[in-house]
């Protein structure tokens, strides 16, 4: 199974003060220890880098994202995440820049979205974006 972690999934998976009982993150640690197949997105790095402060966590957050793959949206990944919120909009749904690109990169390179940001479970009612839940059964 391959999946594309949203930020807040990082971040939480991040905190040291203590471990997240989320299940999102408990899956994401579950993946990285079964090494399966964890992407990211340039953007995804960026915001987390933004959500903390410090050398420290900055250095601990670039090292362990350097064993990534990383994808980079390409033009027209961009022009179809731009169709992507169109699409969400003209249906009473109001997702961001960055989520309707991290929703095309996951249908263009057929990944599961690992979050749990409403917005995107919102979006999933108009585009066939595949998001992780707990309550599913993984195939």
């Amino acid at each position: 199974m391959s999946f594309l972690v949203d930020t807040c999934i990082w971040s939480l998976a991040f905190r040291r003060d203590r471990a997240s009982t989320e299940p999102a993150v408990i899956r994401l640690r579950e993946a990285l220890a079964e090494r399966e197949t964890i992407y990211s997105t340039g953007l995804v790095l960026q915001e987390l880098l933004q959500g903390f402060a410090g050398p420290k966590a900055r250095e601990s957050i670039i090292d362990r994202f350097s064993a990534l793959p990383v994808i980079v949206p390409s033009r027209d990944d961009h022009i179809a995440a731009a169709e992507i919120r169109d699409l969400c909009r003209r249906n009473g749904v109001q997702i961001g820049t960055i989520d309707a690109l991290l929703i095309q990169l996951c249908l263009q390179h057929d990944l599961i979205l690992l979050t749990f940001d409403r917005d995107f479970f919102h979006a999933a009612q108009h585009c066939p974006i595949r998001i992780w839940r707990r309550d599913v059964a993984e195939s």
